[in-house]
């Protein structure tokens, strides 16, 4: 069964910190590249970074670059989402995906596979 699952989510401080991991089961997550999105209430979903399948290249939404940091180690099949200096909006659910096309960044359409979600809440 081919799977993504995200974990890591939870509910922190304004300014605080997560890690979210995105493993794979069923496939080689070497192969493809691995973009996150997140959807607040009321909001489109949209994404927050990508990585490309060797890791080498990285894409970040404006709104979180500098505070964001996506890796992956291949050798245990996850993706890893840093958040450092949280911030209420970015309050959402955070999904991880799958696509072959990493260059094409965040276009939905590309991405095959998706996780279910994990919650993330910012608020004091």
């Amino acid at each position: 069964q081919l799977e993504l699952v995200e974990s890591g989510g939870g509910l922190v401080q304004p300014g605080g910190s997560l890690r979210l991991s995105c493993a794979a089961s069923g496939f080689a997550l070497d192969f493809y590249a691995i973009g996150w999105f997140r959807q607040a209430p009321g909001k489109e979903r949209e994404g927050v970074s990508c990585i490309s399948s060797n890791g080498h290249a990285t894409k970040y939404a404006d709104s979180v670059q500098g505070r964001f940091t996506i890796s992956r180690d291949n050798v245990a099949n996850t993706v890893y989402l840093q958040m450092n200096s949280l911030r209420p909006e970015d309050t959402a659910v955070y999904y991880c995906a799958r696509s072959n096309y990493f260059a094409h960044y965040f276009f939905e359409y590309d991405y095959d596979l998706w996780g279910q979600g994990t919650q993330v809440t910012v608020s004091s």
